[in-house]
């Protein structure tokens, strides 16, 4: 059962001869990692700032967890974690010393702060680095730090904008575990804006596609890309012993049921189904007495929902 806790209506954001976003609607469920996919520019982060009451929209509303941003901003804040794509810290204070500062902030007393604190560093990995100085810490470090300010109060939605660029490619990784472990086993609800395709794929229920202020589509990668491949969703790839063989399956592959195109080129075939037609194509090539050596059923990523969705139709948008 959905329980929403973000919700964007008829959302707008105009500036003087420019619509940063435009018209957007759009509802994330409580405990859901959504990934807002696009370019640079496409209005991914002034969609966030007026989700944290940072900036007001020019029409439309947007409430998280039950509170208006605009007209409840302090609200929002209180149960919203933010971490942008640059964080900034005290150089000079220790990562432990920077989170105490922060907890303070919120309202925690020194002893509670510095227990929170000490709590939230051991949970992103870096109670090693605790008595470092953040002017020390790698860029790594630096988003992990950054993910245990935002966790210092205990937000109900943690927004991430672009939290893994300049992070080496095993630093991703771990971060990108970190972010999917947490949410799942604290309940917390994520945005994760990004233009890296393959990082959002990774960790998130759903994706938005978002290209000049507009939300192309919603949904998760099954759905979108059944939607968008609606004439031939499927597609099944096997090799056989040889050529001759290859050509003598075409027709009989034709019969099963749901198979839409059926093509023969050296030793493999390429068939286009309707639906999973992979168990059926299988025990029909075996069954023929042919040597089936390879198949594969091929799954439509974010790179394909891509090439459709922005450089297909991106022209119209621009």
């Amino acid at each position: 059962m959905s329980d929403p806790i973000i919700e964007l209506v008829n959302l707008t954001k105009r500036y003087p001869g420019y619509t940063a976003v435009d018209n957007l609607n759009l509802t994330i469920n409580r405990g859901e990692i959504f990934g807002l996919l696009g370019p640079n520019g496409a209005g991914k982060s002034t969609t966030i700032l007026m989700m944290l009451g940072l900036t007001e929209p020019t029409s439309g509303r947007v409430s998280v967890c039950g509170f208006n941003s605009t007209r409840e901003p302090i609200a929002v804040k209180q149960r919203t974690g933010y971490l942008p794509e640059d964080v900034g810290f005290y150089e000079d204070y220790t990562g432990l010393e920077n989170l105490v500062y922060t907890a303070c902030l919120n309202g925690f007393s020194r002893e509670e702060a510095r227990l929170k604190a000490e709590g939230v560093l051991k949970r992103v990995g870096l109670w090693e680095a605790a008595t470092k100085k953040a002017g020390k810490y790698s860029r790594g470090m630096r988003q992990r730090l950054g993910l245990a300010d935002v966790l210092i109060k205990d937000p109900e939605v943690i927004i991430l904008d672009e939290p893994t660029l300049g992070i080496d490619p095993r630093g991703v990784q771990d971060l990108l575990k970190l972010i999917h472990s947490l949410s799942r086993e604290e309940g917390l609800t994520v945005l994760l804006s990004s233009h890296h395709l393959h990082q959002v794929q990774e960790i998130c229920d759903r994706v938005g596609l978002f290209v000049s202020g507009k939300l192309l589509a919603h949904g998760n990668i099954e759905t979108l890309s059944q939607t968008l491949f609606s004439n031939e969703p499927f597609v099944i790839e096997a090799r056989v012993s040889s050529r001759d063989t290859a050509d003598k399956l075409v027709n009989s592959l034709y019969q099963i049921d749901g198979v839409l195109r059926v093509t023969a080129d050296g030793n493999k075939l390429d068939v286009g189904s309707a639906r999973d037609a992979s168990a059926e194509i299988a025990r029909a090539i075996v069954e023929s007495g042919a040597d089936l050596t390879y198949l594969l059923k091929k799954e439509y990523g974010l790179d394909d929902i891509y090439d459709h969705y922005f450089r297909e139709k991106v022209e119209s948008y621009a």
